[in-house]
Order: structure tokens, then sequence, then C-alpha cells
């Protein structure tokens, strides 16, 4: 990404990226999985507290990832590739259908305090797609207005997560089973093709492939 200049195309292309690696798609079927035994105030209480530690997560990556990077000798395409191969083992996850127990034989989880803080918040909602566009956009901003736009954008997907997991009972009710399972392989599958695209950003950034190959 280009941060030298700020234009539609460049908010389009990160709020989208943002919104795959934030948003709430990924997070929904392993939030209404794990919370279906909780009450609607404790889901509530679940969504808000993930919503928040993934926010959090996120703006410390965000000021923090520029640093981590030099400071490990860490070069984009290897946090590509990365992302790109943690993205595709929960991508191949999905696209490979439900195959979790019946509700009724999973154990109720003991503390939701920390189930919304993993697995929940961190890898589901804050993904590998968006760890890995966050810390690359951290080491890419090259102005005040930039870095501006990219916390601005991450604060705008976090508060439709936030809409959407405090208002889960409503939405869940409007949900059809046979939709959401249909929905979550074919997400899946363009996941999986986006953690593909990942890894071959990353091995042409890392001059490991030609980069007309890697774009």
């Amino acid at each position: 990404m280009d941060f030298s200049v700020i234009n539609t195309a460049l908010v389009g292309k990160l709020l989208l990226m943002l919104l795959i690696g934030m948003g709430p798609k990924i997070a929904l079927v392993p939030f209404l999985e794990k919370t279906h035994a909780f009450d609607t105030e404790t889901k509530v209480r679940i969504g808000r507290k993930m919503v928040l530690t993934a926010l959090v997560t996120a703006l410390i990556l965000f000021a923090s990832g520029a640093f981590l990077m030099r400071l490990l000798h860490i070069t984009g395409g290897a946090v590509a590739v990365a992302g790109g191969i943690i993205l595709a083992l929960i991508a191949i996850k999905m696209a490979a259908g439900p195959t979790e127990k019946p509700h009724d034989e999973l154990p109720a989880p003991v503390d939701p305090d920390k189930l919304a803080v993993f697995p929940l918040a961190v890898p589901y909602l804050l993904n590998p797609v968006g760890i890995t566009v966050i810390i690359l956009a951290s080491g890419e901003v090259v102005s005040v207005a930039s870095a501006a736009m990219v916390t601005g954008l991450i604060l705008l997907v976090a508060a439709f997560d936030y809409l959407v997991f405090t208002n889960i009972d409503a939405l869940a009710k409007r949900m059809k089973p046979a939709t959401m399972v249909v929905s979550e392989v074919v997400f899946g599958i363009l996941l999986t093709a986006v953690a593909v695209q990942l890894i071959v950003s990353g091995l042409g950034g890392l001059g490991i492939i030609a980069p007309n190959i890697a774009h």
C-alpha cells in the first residue's frame, strides 16, 4: 500500500482488508458456538470485552509494529507470509464445513472473560489478515494524516463489530442455520485465496519470486 497519496482507492482497499481482518464474519460462528450456553447479558459482556480487546491490540500493533519489525529484523514480506500461513489454517477449517460437536455435548466455558480474550478476540475477531495489514501499515505510513486515516478506519470497523456483537441474539434469530453453513464454506474458500495471495505477495517482497508474479 502506498500511503504517500490518500485517495478513495486507498481508503476503500484498506477498509476492505480491515473488514476481513477485524470484521465480524470470521468471529461470528465461533462466537455463537462458544457462547450458546450463556444468557443474553453475559453474551453482551463477552462481545463488548472481545471487541475492546481486539481494538486495543490493533492500536498497540499499529503504534509499535514498525518498531517491532526493526527490532526483530523482520521484513514486510516475512510478516505477509506468516500471516498468510496462519490465515490458511483458519480458512481451510472454515471451508471444510462444521465439524464441531452438537451444542449439548460441548461444556460451557468456565470463564467468559477469558473466552472473550482468547480465542474470540484473537485470533478470530482480530485475525491474521488484520494483524498483517496493521503491522505492514505501521511500517508504511508516511505522515500524520495517513496514520490518522488508518486509526480512524480501525475505530470504524471496531464500532461495527461492537454493534454486531452487542446485539447478537437479535441477529441470531434472523440467521438461518443452512445459510450460515453455506456462507461459512464460501467465505472460507475466499479467505484461503486471500491467504495464498498474502503468501505470494510476501514471497515477492522477499525476492523469492518475481515481483510481477506476486502482484
